[in-house]
């Protein structure tokens, strides 16, 4: 005798539920995982990838006369113009260079350490 319809369709249900768990647990590890990547930079790292501003932008951001000041400025047009240095789009000879160096993150949580910083 052939077997019943009933035992196939049960163990059938089975693996779909171990697949179901497996992708639960699956895209849990995965919003973990974006969560750790998104923890904020600790502020002596971003404090320190600013130290390479300081050459010409004075420790502070309150560059001489002949610089920008980078104290106090918007961190929306800071991070506007690394970009643009960082693509080309603003030819430059040095920050070009610089920038490179960093992701957009990293340029952000630049923009924003110089733009809390008191203006001159």
């Amino acid at each position: 005798m052939s077997q019943p319809a009933v035992p196939a369709i049960r163990s059938s249900r089975r693996p779909r539920r171990l697949a179901g768990a497996r992708a639960v647990r699956l895209i849990l590890l995965l919003a973990a995982s974006a969560a750790a990547l998104a923890q904020p930079f600790d502020p002596l790292q971003i404090r320190g990838w600013a130290a390479a501003c300081t050459s010409c932008h004075a420790s502070q951001g309150q560059a001489a006369p002949a610089m920008p000041s980078l104290a106090g400025a918007s961190r929306e047009a800071m991070l506007e113009a690394l970009l643009d240095f960082r693509s080309g789009r603003r030819p430059a000879t040095v920050m070009q260079q610089l920038v490179r160096g960093y992701d957009e993150e990293q340029l952000r949580a630049i923009a924003s350490y110089f733009s809390r910083l008191d203006q001159p």
